[in-house]
């Protein structure tokens, strides 16, 4: 659970990607309008931890290029009704800077107005999938409204990120995640879409033993690593990628949003010894294929 004051570490970052990985895609990078920014600090100063960096959208691009990423997906949410269009504009005309190095995503509130056609728009604008995060945005995974982002994105054949681990939660919400967000209700849309791609973040933490079952019955469902190999938060389950199905994991680091330094989780995924052939599917291939880079 999110909690105040949560500690921000003061370890070492590296001037590029650890050595020895290469061609890396961090498939859950964050950008928001600067305003926006502001006031997701504020939230996590008071209720969560400081976050490091502290940068707008093109220093978050700019930094983590210079480094060595080679391909940022990037990531917003809506957390009211009425700004989903705006932030979708303002996606696509940040993404069109980079044009070969940025994928970004659509977001749009379960249940309000017009999604159907706020979700085209952003399409026809080139961005890349959706991203939604239950535990802001409040939503029933298994609600009717909830189909028609469903099928639109099947339709269109984009992925959607879905942020339906029932952890890290905090009291600061405005609902219970352990009340919407459950393996079972997932497996209710991957069972009644099944050409829809999914991918849950953080392993589906606090879930993860359902989640990773969950990839080896469903095709359509991904998970992302992000923050969870990074030691950071504690978890009473094992996590090992080697027992994970592991053409379904990818990673991600939650930069700019995180209490660490940028290189945390490579240094530890690299420490964990694993094949070339089995970092190159979580560094870059699962990534390129479940969002079609």
């Amino acid at each position: 659970m999110l909690k105040p004051n949560l500690p921000s570490l003061d370890d070492t970052e590296g001037a590029s990607v650890p050595e020895g990985l290469h061609g890396i895609v961090d498939a859950h990078v964050h950008i928001f309008p600067p305003e926006i920014f502001s006031a997701i600090r504020q939230w996590f100063d008071t209720h969560a931890w400081h976050i490091r960096y502290q940068f707008e959208t093109s220093e978050v691009f700019d930094f983590l290029l210079s480094r060595g990423i080679t391909h940022i997906v990037a990531l917003q949410y809506a957390h009211k009704p009425g700004i989903a269009g705006e932030l979708n504009r303002y996606m696509a005309k940040k993404c069109r800077d980079y044009p070969n190095s940025v994928t970004g995503m659509a977001t749009i509130f379960p249940g309000e107005k017009d999604a159907e056609k706020i979700l085209r728009e952003a399409f026809a604008s080139g961005l890349g999938g959706v991203k939604l995060h239950a535990h802001v945005q409040c939503f029933d995974m298994n609600a009717d409204y909830m189909n028609l982002i469903y099928e639109c994105c099947q339709s269109n054949n984009k992925p959607l990120i879905m942020h339906v681990g029932r952890e890290p939660k905090s009291p600061a919400y405005h609902c219970d995640p352990y009340e919407i967000c459950n393996s079972e209700k997932l497996e209710t849309v991957l069972r009644n879409f099944s050409g829809l791609r999914i991918c849950v973040p953080h392993l589906g933490f606090d879930e993860i033993s359902a989640y990773r079952r969950l990839t080896e019955t469903y095709d359509n469902l991904w998970l992302d690593t992000t923050m969870m190999l990074s030691g950071y938060f504690i978890s009473e389950e094992a996590i090992n990628p080697d027992a994970f199905r592991i053409d379904r994991i990818i990673y991600g680091s939650d930069f700019p949003n995180i209490p660490y330094a940028w290189d945390r989780e490579l240094k530890r995924i690299k420490a964990l010894g694993l094949a070339p052939e089995i970092l190159e599917l979580i560094l870059r291939k699962n990534a390129c294929n479940f969002f079609r880079i």
